[in-house]
């Protein structure tokens, strides 16, 4: 079990993907410094919010089990007591609880970093082509360029939350999916779920573009 700093939002983070961040708030400006300061490898766990939102004090209320610890890339200072930080997703965590009089304005937790486990080989491999068959399917529903999609299995079972524009809900199940086997089933049957979705209803969700959050 690890301390990690940890940063509420209203967004999943996963392993490899990137996310821009917007600091003002004063603990997050303590959180920036402390980690700039006191780490050779500035890190931070960014965890859902399940119940609450992120801006204000005693804002979060309820926060999911399993986040991803984010690694910050660059930090630039833009003026007006702002800062925009730029971290990339390195691996999951479970939150095993808060840290009560951690002696900072930002919250801490006790964490678990978790394991990345394969599931069955020979099942993967099947998986991940029908994944990348059903996001063809998917692009092509919506008369949409297709990306290159990861050639590694465990990168595209990230991948899906992005691609499709699943809300919260669907992101952090993906994010807390025991292995890569699992994850990469649960994306086929969200992918085709919302491929017909398109198809029948019209229906698209927004993509949910890592913008500047601000906190």
């Amino acid at each position: 079990m690890a301390r990690l700093p940890l940063f509420p939002l209203g967004t999943v983070l996963v392993p490899g993907a990137t996310l821009p961040l917007q600091l003002f708030e004063p603990r997050y400006l303590e959180l920036l410094s402390d980690l700039v300061n006191a780490m050779d490898v500035p890190e931070f766990g960014v965890v859902a919010i399940r119940q609450g939102h992120e801006v204000g004090p005693e804002a979060v209320r309820d926060l999911h089990e399993v986040g991803c610890v984010a690694r910050v890339q660059q930090a630039a200072a833009v003026g007006d007591g702002r800062y925009l930080v730029v971290s990339t997703g390195v691996r999951r965590f479970r939150l095993d609880a808060l840290v009560e009089g951690a002696g900072t304005a930002y919250l801490t937790g006790e964490v678990t970093l978790l394991k990345e486990r394969t599931g069955d080989a020979d099942a993967v491999a099947d998986l991940a082509d029908r994944l990348r068959g059903a996001l063809h399917d998917y692009a092509a529903t919506l008369g949409a360029e297709e990306p290159t999609w990861p050639t590694d299995a465990g990168e595209l079972s990230y991948a899906v939350g992005a691609a499709v524009g699943l809300d919260l809900g669907d992101r952090q199940h993906l994010l807390a999916a025991a292995d890569t086997e699992t994850r990469l089933r649960l994306g086929l049957r969200l992918v085709r779920r919302e491929r017909q979705l398109a198809a029948t209803l019209g229906v698209v969700p927004p993509m949910p573009e890592h913008g500047f959050n601000p906190n």
